[in-house]
């Protein structure tokens, strides 16, 4: 699998939200060099435990829709008109 990456804008939001968390729930000021060491460890260690749930959710909402897309095919099928017996 090839490594999470983030776009620029997306890195630099989470960067951002590594220091402030760090301040608010640590009281230590770290830098951006810090923040995005952080940042890196957690998308490689955690980052495919997150994706792999993700690809499970999508197979599920899937599954569900395909159920409902084969029961959506059986009310469409036609049966031949039943003859009284003789």
């Amino acid at each position: 699998m090839k490594p999470l990456t983030l776009p620029k804008e997306q890195r630099e939001h989470m960067i951002a939200q590594i220091q402030h968390f760090f301040e608010i729930e640590r009281g230590e000021s770290i830098g951006d060099l810090a923040a995005d060491s952080v940042l890196d460890f957690f998308l490689q260690s955690a980052g495919p435990l997150i994706y792999n749930q993700a690809l499970a959710d999508c197979r599920t909402t899937l599954n569900e829709r395909m159920a409902g897309l084969e029961e959506d095919i059986y009310a469409l099928e036609q049966h031949p008109p039943l003859r009284p017996r003789r």
